[in-house]
């Protein structure tokens, strides 16, 4: 399914203030991978993730999406194949009710009212928040905004889901929820986080950005288990696989 793989080449991106955040990033992610982007503060992931759908236009270097190279000619139908879910679920959720929130999507892809009206039902159905399809925005939950955030980019019918910090905020049961919700997605996912024991749990492979730069790109375990890769990168082991600190003495 080649319309699903999502290919970066020499991506570099400079911002207004001179500031060069992507330093010359290549990767090739096939259909159905779940892809973790990790690095420390700064690193690029946030700078990297806009890249794929359009939001950021490359200094120089290319992102082709499927058989379009990511253009403003071809963002329209990119964005019709990447959903991308933002860190912070007050960017992306804006209307009155959350119903409106995850229609507005399917609307502007001109489909019917009966269409729209699916869709919107079937993706408040899937992330578990149907019952708040009336609800403002504002008198959500952090876990809650999350949800519908998912669901409004899933209301689109996305072959890629693109996320930056999707845990970030939650408590430990949504957390937990979410990781199974992500589970459950057929999708090929690109997740930006600094919760690496999220990304065991969800993803097979890891990129290591450091400085603008991929410093490693393989076998989540692998990655995890390269110490001085991690030191460097100002990383550390996901907690379940630092082991108990007073079993092992240093605690």
């Amino acid at each position: 399914m080649s319309h699903h793989i999502v290919e970066v080449q020499d991506l570099k991106f400079r911002y207004p203030d001179q500031t060069q955040a992507l330093c010359g990033i290549s990767f090739r992610i096939r259909h159905g991978e779940s892809v973790a982007i990790v690095g420390a503060n700064g690193a690029g992931k946030s700078t990297l993730l806009l890249h794929l759908n359009g939001y950021l236009t490359p200094t120089e270097g290319r992102v082709r999406i499927g058989d379009y190279q990511l253009t403003p000619d071809t963002v329209r139908e990119v964005r019709r194949t990447v959903g991308m879910v933002f860190q912070d679920p007050d960017d992306q959720l804006f209307m009155s009710s959350v119903f409106d929130d995850v229609a507005f999507g399917p609307l502007n892809l001109g489909l019917t009212p009966e269409e729209v009206i699916a869709r919107v039902e079937s993706a408040l159905a899937t992330v578990g928040v149907g019952h708040l399809k009336q609800r403002p925005p504002y008198r959500l939950s952090t876990g809650q905004k999350r949800r519908v955030a998912i669901a409004s980019v899933l209301s689109m019918a996305p072959d890629i889901l693109v996320m930056d910090e999707p845990t970030a905020g939650l408590d430990p049961r949504a957390r937990t929820q979410l990781i199974d919700l992500l589970k459950s997605f057929r999708h090929t996912k690109i997740i930006a986080t600094h919760d690496l024991d999220m990304v065991v749990d969800l993803c097979e492979r890891t990129i290591v950005m450091h400085d603008g730069l991929v410093s490693a790109d393989g076998p989540t375990n692998e990655i995890f288990a390269n110490e001085k890769l991690l030191t460097e990168c100002c990383l550390e082991k996901p907690l379940r696989m630092q082991g108990c600190p007073v079993c092992s003495g240093k605690g």
